[in-house]
Formats: C-alpha cells, structure tokens, sequence
C-alpha cells in the first residue's frame, strides 16, 4: 500500500484525481524527494529562507503497512529532522518550501508545524513560516529537574513492587537504544530512549504521568542553539544505563536501582 493515502480514502473515489493524489503522496523512504515548481504560489515569504533540508522520509512499518495521515507522516519526520539537526535552531522554515522536499502541499506540513509549536519546538512567525526554537542550557536543565522529581519516586516505588517477570519484558526496548545509539542515529535513538522511559513509567497504572512525563521528555530532546550534536559515544553510554537500570531492577537491586536512577537523570550517584 503506498503511502500518504489515508486522506483520499478518507473522500469519495469519484472525487479525487490522478494529478490531486499524486500531489499530496510522500516519497518512499530512501528514494529522491519529489519537487513542484519553484514558481508555484506560496503562503509565505521564503526570500531569506536557508535552502530546505533533505528530510528523512516516514519509516515504513514492519509488516502490513498501517494507514496514516499525510500530517501524521509529515509530523514524525519533522520531529525526527528536528532532533537529527537538519532543521536548525533559530532559521525559519515555511511550509510550502518543506512541502516541497515531502512532495506534498503546504496544509499538512502548516498543521503539523501548528502542533511542534504546541510542543515548543517551533514558534509561527506571521506571513514567514515557521522558526525553529533556540533553547537554552537552563531551559534543558529546568526540564531535566522536573522530569526527576516526576519520575525518579516512581522508578523507585516500582523497583520495590513490581515483578522481574514484567521487566524482563521490556528487554526489547532497551536493545532498541542500544542499536539505535550504536549506529549513531539520534532520531531513533530519541523515539527509542522515549519508548523505554514510557513502557517503565506505565507499570504504574497511571496514563496521565505517563502523558505529562512523555511531553517532558520530548521537549527535552529539542537540540539547544549551539550545542554540539550529541555523538555516538553519548548516545551508547545514555543506552548502557537503560540496560543496566534494567538489570538491576530485574536482581531487584534496589540500592544499584538507586544510584543509577539518580545517575540517569543529574549526571550524579545518589
């Protein structure tokens, strides 16, 4: 099933033709981004906009390929160009520009922008488009000491009280870091290490800490203006942790779940 069709199959047959399906198709992944005219007519002024990144296609599912919108699909490879450095802190980007290096029209990659910019990552300048966020050191540490007061009791509670059958289950998520982190790939490693962090917090019945905690740590994950991108050798001693947390709370080592839980967070042994 190809994809970005999930919006037409949404509309009568009758209704929507070769030229308008084709329009609104996102390239296959891996293959040459499809480009309208330069000269099309633009909803924004694009006269002092960087030269549009090459965008990383939406990851194909593994098996039947699930429908999903074309915002949807535009949404998660503009998180993924966001945390891989392709979109930088503080250039403005517009819609119709992004649009083209998808091969779609400037609605879904706007609506998608409207959301990054609900998440902080993004902020609308009028009759421009949209600028990326340039966050500060003090904003990520803020982030990071709220995401410890939220989530490192937690952590703790579930190490005394939840079986080692339940996180040997979650073994998969922290080879998936792992993997991620070994090859280098930031993007992945992000959805990855979210992934992770999510699956242990909702051993605690509790969807609505699990919702606030994962925004959290999303917008902790939008890179700050001049920081070095985060290199391969982070990223796999980030992963070590996930494995080793694992681990312990496995042996339900309580007292080396303390240390790394705290280590995880503030960079320091409690």
């Amino acid at each position: 099933m190809e994809q970005g069709t999930a919006r037409d199959a949404a509309r009568p047959a009758a209704s929507v033709c070769p030229a308008e399906r084709a329009k609104t198709r996102l390239p296959s992944p891996g293959g040459p981004p499809d480009r309208l005219r330069s000269d099309q007519a633009r909803g924004e002024h694009t006269h002092s906009e960087p030269t549009a990144p090459i965008l990383p296609a939406p990851a194909r599912a593994a098996g039947p390929v699930q429908r999903h919108s074309v915002r949807g699909q535009v949404l998660d490879a503009l998180r993924s160009a966001l945390v891989g450095g392709d979109l930088v802190p503080g250039e403005v980007y517009s819609a119709p520009v992004l649009g083209e290096r998808f091969g779609v029209s400037a609605t879904p990659v706007r609506e998608a922008m409207q959301q990054l910019a609900l998440e902080g990552a993004v902020e609308v300048m009028p009759n421009r488009g949209f600028r990326v966020a340039e966050r500060s050191a003090r904003e990520l540490s803020e982030l990071a000491e709220v995401r410890a007061l939220i989530e490192v009791p937690i952590m703790l509670r579930l190490a005394r009280a939840v079986p080692a059958r339940h996180w040997v289950e979650l073994r998969p998520l922290a080879d998936a870091s792992v993997a991620a982190a070994a090859i280098g790939d930031r993007a992945r490693y992000a959805e990855s290490d979210r992934a992770f962090h999510s699956a242990v917090l909702s051993l605690s019945g509790n969807r609505r800490l699990v919702e606030v905690a994962d925004d959290l740590h999303r917008r902790a994950q939008w890179p700050s203006a001049g920081a070095p991108a985060s290199r391969r050798a982070d990223l796999l001693a980030d992963a070590a942790e996930h494995t080793a947390l694992l681990d312990a709370l496995i042996d339900r080592d309580l007292l080396v779940v303390q240390s790394l839980v705290h280590e995880h967070f503030t960079g320091a042994p409690a």
